[in-house]
């Protein structure tokens, strides 16, 4: 049985402006859309909505033919760009909004996070909020009574279940919201990007509820950029890319074709030239950044090479103690590799006014095939960071022959190889 069906679901939006600019449009709308009932005349032009580009009409599609459907008990991650339309897609479901075409079936009651504080009333007390969220959903006061103290165990909010909720803080919010769509028990529970504000902890009880959920019968959305917890969690994803759905099937499949697509777009550019996502502090800066095999500057690392991480900072003055850390992330987000100068070298480092160059080498770099970036940064003996940079370098490991066999099969899965020497009866 389907839980939810999406028959050609499109929706369209217009950039800046709600009606149609003249009295006699939003007529001639009313009277063609309301009393007619045919489509609305002024939402025919449109054009892709891509985020990156500057567009030449009004009008945008947030979501084009949206065609699939999701079985009863499934958990389906819905993953892409920012932009792709995934918050419009569960917004659709939740009947926040309604589509411009196409028809949307659900069978069951919907229990919807979509961001921090949906359907909360801030001047009501956390308590309140639960008996008012579990009206919504259809639910007696007696079977929400029964879910109390489950509700408030799981969001860790106790202490302040009787303080308004304008008061609590997005984490808090988030706790609270997210054990009442799972604790109510609806048929379906959607859940948008709004874990990542919660700590580690609650990520963790937070999905595993949603695995007991799902365990349980009913279905589960999840929308996430964490694609180590979309694997973890869901059997089915769905890609979409500008509105629309570019790939729909097993999980491990989707998850590889959107970060193989996104691999394909990254582009490199000089370390001293980064802007976003970097704290710098204007005493100290990265200039440059290569990673070296062969003694030559590459962005693919074979398994089995030797690689060398050479850097430059340059600094406005004399700086003792400072500490010099970097890291390196594969495609799920998973840290893989972290260092710092106070633990592998030991001993005090030095910036000296001008320019500073640094060396770290690996007989091999450890890491399986695929795509990882790293991040640099640099702090005072007081902890103050004089420049961080997030997303520094992107390279590529490609597959080399490690092990000297001719065999290249090497699980994508694992996140590390290493060199191994095996002793075997002959």
């Amino acid at each position: 049985m389907n839980a939810i069906e999406f028959e050609h679901v499109s929706k369209q939006y217009r950039l800046g402006l709600v009606s149609t600019k003249t009295l006699s449009h939003d007529i001639r709308r009313f009277w063609i859309t309301n009393v007619l009932g045919k489509e609305d005349p002024y939402l025919k032009i449109g054009e892709t909505n891509d985020r990156a580009t500057k567009g030449h009409s009004e009008y945008v599609w947030a979501l084009k033919d949206i065609d699939f459907k999701v079985e009863q008990g499934d958990v389906v991650g819905i993953i892409g760009k920012n932009g792709a339309g995934k918050s419009t897609l569960l917004k659709l479901l939740s009947r926040v909004t309604g589509p411009t075409t196409g028809t949307i079936r659900a069978h069951g009651r919907i229990g919807s996070l979509l961001e921090v504080g949906t359907g909360f009333h801030g001047e009501m007390t956390g308590r309140e909020n639960i008996f008012m969220n579990g009206a919504i959903l259809g639910m007696t006061r007696r079977e929400i009574q029964s879910k109390l103290d489950e509700i408030i165990d799981f969001s860790g909010c106790e202490r302040y279940i009787d303080t308004p909720v304008k008061r609590y803080s997005s984490g808090m919010t988030v706790r609270l919201g997210f054990a009442v769509a799972a604790f109510l028990e609806p048929e379906i529970l959607v859940v948008d990007e709004v874990l990542a504000v919660g700590d580690a902890e609650f990520q963790k009880k937070a999905i595993g509820k949603m695995q007991d959920v799902a365990t349980g019968g009913r279905t589960v959305l999840f929308v996430s950029h964490n694609m180590a917890s979309i694997r973890a969690l869901c059997k089915h994803g769905v890609l979409l890319e500008q509105g629309m759905v570019k790939y729909m099937g097993d999980i491990d499949k989707t998850v590889d074709t959107y970060l193989s697509y996104g691999n394909g777009c990254i582009k490199n550019i000089p370390i001293a030239e980064i802007v976003e996502e970097r704290n710098y502090s204007g005493v100290a800066k990265f200039t440059e950044l290569q990673m070296i095999v062969n003694e030559k500057a590459t962005e693919k690392v074979p398994t089995n090479a030797p690689v060398s991480i050479r850097f430059r900072i340059t600094s406005t003055q004399n700086i003792n103690g400072v500490e010099i850390r970097y890291g390196i992330v594969n495609h799920l987000g998973i840290q893989v590799v972290s260092s710092n100068t106070r633990f592998s070298v030991g001993k005090q480092i030095n910036l000296h006014k001008g320019d500073n160059d640094f060396e770290v080498s690996y007989s091999n770099l450890p890491l399986n095939v695929g795509t990882y970036r790293m991040y640099l940064g640099v702090h005072d003996e007081n902890e103050k960071a004089l420049d961080g940079v997030s997303n520094a370098l992107f390279f590529e490991v490609v597959e080399d022959d490690l092990y000297g066999t001719g065999k290249f099969c090497i699980s994508s899965r694992d996140p590390i190889v290493l060199k191994e020497n095996w002793q075997y009866p002959s």
